[in-house]
């Protein structure tokens, strides 16, 4: 596994020389550090969670209630993955929480499990009672496994998110398996040890459960936002099928992306002719936008790029967003200054 390029931002956090990358090890330890114990109130165990709130935002003071931001660790990562999301928040005055939600998805309790989906609820509730949290501006955001768990989230708590924003999601776990056996790495083996085994009429149930893809209807209220790199698959491990055919759950018959269009981009690495007008400049994005398209409150995109976010861009949009209206897709100009990042666009560990 590649060292996550996300995590290079926090060195001065954990490091006597700024330049010196920190290892796996020194990562969690400073994870650690800041994470708070939020108990699961499914199995009554104590689940880590890296937690921020702006002093301002304390229950007791007086004020007006702040954003709160949920961010979701990758498929292989963990709370490490949020240090540098306190960043971003103290920038943008948010509260942040970062779950752990049973760490590595290699095991049954992890990977979309119910008692993962559980603790990133509690620690929104752990958020909810040390600080003035306002219920409008509930946002969720994850690559990769995070973008994967970030559309679970969609269909299970549907009610309590203003915005979800999702990069390079795995939407179908038996599709993934797939395709990762083809490529002959590591992720079929840990798909198989948190859903019991290889695909199959024993199993079925479980990579059902645990895939996003046939649960999003759940999430038809919820404005969310898709995102995916076209060479994804070939550089990455996720295809850009997996967002578009999470985008097809929710629109409308007459906007969904044809079948025969997301098998040229996974084949081809290029948007189909039929589809090249659907492409806009977006001054949020760092990446140029090769095609978009809206339906309702859900809007896929595909980027120039593999497997990559902008968590920049993630931002701004959702700031935008607001629990109980449309969802809003206009185009602005980023965050300003006060959202500025320096990792206005990374690769998303898988």
């Amino acid at each position: 596994m590649k060292p996550v390029a996300l995590l290079a931002s926090c060195v001065t956090i954990i490091a006597a020389e700024p330049a010196k990358r920190p290892t796996a090890d020194e990562l969690k330890a400073a994870a650690l550090k800041v994470a708070v114990d939020v108990i699961s109130t499914q199995d009554g165990t104590p689940q880590k969670v890296v937690y921020f709130q702006p002093d301002t935002a304390a229950k007791h003071l007086p004020g007006p209630p702040v954003p709160l931001l949920v961010f979701l660790h990758t498929w292989s990562g963990s709370i490490e993955q949020g240090l540098p999301v306190i960043g971003l928040a103290r920038r943008l005055g948010w509260a942040m929480v970062a779950p752990d939600f049973r760490g590595h998805n290699d095991h049954p309790a992890a990977g979309a499990s119910t008692l993962a989906s559980q603790d990133i609820i509690d620690a929104v509730n752990h958020a909810k009672s040390h600080a003035r949290i306002d219920p409008d501006r509930i946002y969720l955001v994850g690559g990769s496994g995070g973008g994967h768990m970030s559309l679970v989230m969609a269909t299970r708590a549907p009610d309590l998110w203003a915005g979800v924003s999702a990069w390079v999601p795995i939407s179908d776990l038996t599709a993934w398996h797939a395709e990762s056996s083809v490529r002959n790495n590591n992720y079929a083996k840990m798909i198989e040890q948190c859903c019991g085994g290889k695909p199959g009429p024993a199993t079925e149930a479980e990579y059902r459960l645990r895939s996003p893809l046939f649960h999003l209807s759940a999430a038809k209220g919820v404005p969310l936002d898709i995102n995916t790199g076209i060479h994804d698959g070939h550089t990455g491990s996720v295809p850009v099928s997996h967002s578009l055919r999470a985008f097809n759950a929710l629109a409308a018959p007459d906007q969904q992306v044809p079948s025969a269009d997301i098998d040229f981009m996974v084949r081809e690495q290029k948007v189909p002719t039929t589809l090249a007008s659907e492409k806009l400049a977006d001054p949020e994005r760092q990446k140029a936008v090769l095609f978009r398209r809206i339906s309702g409150n859900t809007r896929v995109t595909v980027f120039e790029g593999g497997h990559d976010s902008e968590p920049s861009a993630a931002l701004a949009w959702l700031a935008r967003q607001r629990k109980g209206q449309p969802a809003d897709f206009s185009l602005g100009s980023g965050l300003g200054s006060a959202g500025t990042h320096p990792a206005t666009s990374r690769e998303v560990e898988k």
